[in-house]
């Protein structure tokens, strides 16, 4: 009979907390003030970290999946990718717990560090294709992390590889949204928004073209409520304060919101 006793002894082997690094991992919590609720505020940002970790280990070989011509797989990296930003969203009510007096005890702590300094979430925004030059400023002073968010900056984005792949399939798209400098922003054209009509009009014909873009759309969709859920967890815990990292707050991240990363996805619905 076999025996089915779990292994009590780890002094020569792997355990569950050396695979995880717990060690470390665990001890990356360290309040700088004696309020209760602090802990709360880092582990939560910290947690964000680590799935935008993932997101960027998916979405960087989705990428690569569409230079490729292989769809398939970057369909799956893509999805999972939305369903981390699902999971993020539910993180912000753990979070709204924080009521604005708890926060203020120990806010003045934080100094100037804020969210809008994660290289994490803005090397996200950059493959997605949100991109502005102030962004890349707060990470001048750490050439570590300056250096592979300015390649990634002038890199193209997911949406630039898949127009991209819409003319190695053949659709007439200009030359100037093709082979851009894409040192910024991808912007309405004509010639994407008549060659994603075209697949929308036939799905059947263009079947992988047309669950990529529903696969962008359903990315940019969750990236939204991801902010969205953002901007009412900070109103919710300090009104229209300005943030600490000293943008306008609330109203900042309210404009940042109405910034479409796919427009001619979004543009088609209302022509189909």
């Amino acid at each position: 009979m076999a025996d089915d006793t779990p292994k009590l002894d780890f002094s020569n082997d792997m355990s569950y907390g050396d695979y995880l690094a717990l060690d470390t991992l665990l001890s990356a919590q360290r309040p700088l003030s004696d309020h209760h609720d602090e802990m709360l505020f880092i582990i939560q940002h910290q947690t964000s970290e680590l799935w935008m970790r993932l997101m960027l280990h998916e979405l960087t070989a989705a990428r690569r999946q569409l230079m490729s011509d292989d769809l398939p797989p970057a369909f799956k990296m893509m999805a999972r990718v939305s369903r981390i930003m699902e999971q993020l969203v539910r993180a912000w009510d753990v979070l709204a717990t924080l009521t604005p007096s708890e926060y203020s005890q120990f806010r003045g702590m934080l100094g100037h560090s804020s969210g809008f300094q994660s290289h994490q979430y803005r090397m996200i925004e950059f493959i997605l294709g949100a991109k502005h030059p102030n962004a890349l400023k707060p990470f001048a002073h750490k050439p570590e992390l300056h250096a592979p968010l300015l390649a990634e900056y002038q890199r193209a984005s997911l949406y630039d590889e898949a127009n991209r792949l819409l003319a190695r399939r053949g659709f007439a798209i200009d030359a100037g949204v093709a082979e851009r400098d894409f040192s910024g922003r991808h912007t309405l054209n004509a010639s994407v928004e008549a060659a994603w009509l075209t697949v929308y009009r036939d799905p059947e014909q263009y079947w992988e073209l047309y669950e990529l873009a529903e696969e962008l759309v359903d990315l940019e969709d969750s990236f939204r409520q991801w902010r969205f859920r953002h901007i009412t967890t900070v109103e919710r815990v300090i009104g229209f304060k300005r943030g600490t990292g000293g943008s306008s707050g609330v109203a900042y991240l309210k404009a940042v919101l109405e910034h479409e990363l796919f427009p001619e996805l979004w543009k088609l619905r209302t022509n189909l």
